[in-house]
């Protein structure tokens, strides 16, 4: 890959090698399985600034108690069903947006970037319109009256958009059923350099794990990368998705929407 792959790969993949790549096969002498214990994935997880954990790369997990939860779908063996763009599930049902709330997804973006913030404004619209031209039922609704207070305790926003320092990852996001007091999209100044992968198209992805979507190479055809089982299928596998990971076996090395992409969000919130 063009641009900084050891940056790149820690921002999607290597956050925790065994979560961010479903390798739960790590060697140990008294395991024949070879599937570490919850504490040795935990031990190895990162957490973030706000007390979350970070797994798959980009995905935040509020506590403890969830980080288990994580982990025990994490090593239940795959599905094998052919289908994908997929969403993300919990308890079985999809984890999305009510019909009037996905018509309504206002956000704040922090005066704390400063000088860049206007750029990150910029690709902000860039990445939401990505979703809001494939289905009328989205739109994401920028507030910059709220940017001063542009945090997860601002209540006049459905969620915060701010920078975040960290060698971890360059942006990460949430899903519908994450509570308020974790609704946010924190990004790192890598974003400036992550060569092909465009701050439009990186923001773009993150925006796709706020309306549910999941990463689309934790499917069984992409070969590598696998991270859990809470998720349904919604279209043919694509490997060229905007939620696929180039390093994981991606067509794609940018980032970049494909007409999949928009069959995908058109199945879970129409046209």
């Amino acid at each position: 890959m063009k641009h900084n792959l050891s940056r790149t790969a820690v921002a999607a993949v290597a956050l925790s090698a065994m979560a961010a790549t479903g390798a739960v096969t790590a060697a140990h002498a008294d395991d024949a399985t070879g599937i570490p214990t919850y504490q040795e994935f935990a031990a190895s997880t990162f957490q973030d600034v706000d007390g979350q954990y970070v797994v798959n790369g980009d995905e935040p997990v509020g506590n403890s108690g969830d980080l288990r939860k994580f982990y025990d779908a994490m090593v239940t063996p795959p599905k094998t069903d052919s289908e994908s763009l997929i969403v993300n599930t919990v308890g079985g049902a999809d984890d999305k947006w009510s019909a009037s709330q996905v018509g309504n997804l206002t956000y704040c973006v922090s005066d704390k970037f400063g000088a860049k913030k206007s750029q990150i404004v910029q690709a902000m619209a860039g990445g939401s319109a990505l979703w809001e031209n494939a289905s009328s039922a989205i739109d994401f609704v920028y507030v910059p009256s709220q940017d001063a207070s542009c945090n997860t305790r601002n209540k006049n926003v459905l969620f915060s958009v701010e920078p975040v320092q960290t060698s971890q990852y360059i942006a990460r996001a949430f899903f519908p059923s994450t509570a308020k007091r974790s609704r946010n999209v924190l990004v790192d100044d890598s974003i400036w350099s992550a060569g092909s992968w465009t701050p439009s198209n990186i923001l773009g992805h993150e925006l796709g794990h706020t309306l549910g979507f999941r990463h689309e190479h934790t499917r069984p055809e992409s070969g590598t990368c696998f991270e859990d089982n809470n998720w349904r299928p919604l279209t043919p596998y694509d490997s060229a998705s905007i939620m696929h990971y180039p390093q994981c076996n991606g067509a794609s090395d940018d980032l970049s929407w494909s007409a999949t992409d928009g069959e995908g969000v058109r199945a879970l919130y129409g046209s």
